[in-house]
């Protein structure tokens, strides 16, 4: 397995762990470019896009992959370039404590 490959796998795993249902799309020639993400709900609701790269610094995010995430974000979603389950964890704990903090006066 790559090292993405084993990002991916620990992703996939913890969501699973929280039953966090989820989907990758998958392109075969029909899908948009770009879109290989996790594509799921945060629990606020809000939409969640994970792009996991392998965990040594070597995977670079592409521009289309640049323009998902940033286009996830302004339309109010939660965009998480991870390279394990951690990484999505810190995310939805950080969007959670954001939502509540405008929420509770």
């Amino acid at each position: 397995m790559t090292p993405e490959g084993w990002a991916k796998d620990d992703i996939r795993k913890g969501l699973e762990r929280n039953n966090i249902s989820y989907f990758m799309p998958v392109q075969h020639g029909f899908g948009r470019r770009g879109v290989d993400f996790y594509v799921t709900l945060a629990p606020s609701g809000k939409a969640l896009l994970i792009e996991a790269k392998r965990p040594d610094g070597k995977g670079k995010l592409t521009q289309v992959q640049k323009n998902c995430l940033a286009a996830n974000t302004a339309a109010g979603g939660i965009s998480v370039v991870a390279t394990c389950w951690a990484d999505v964890e810190s995310a939805i704990q950080e969007a959670s404590e954001a939502i509540s903090n405008v929420l509770i006066p």
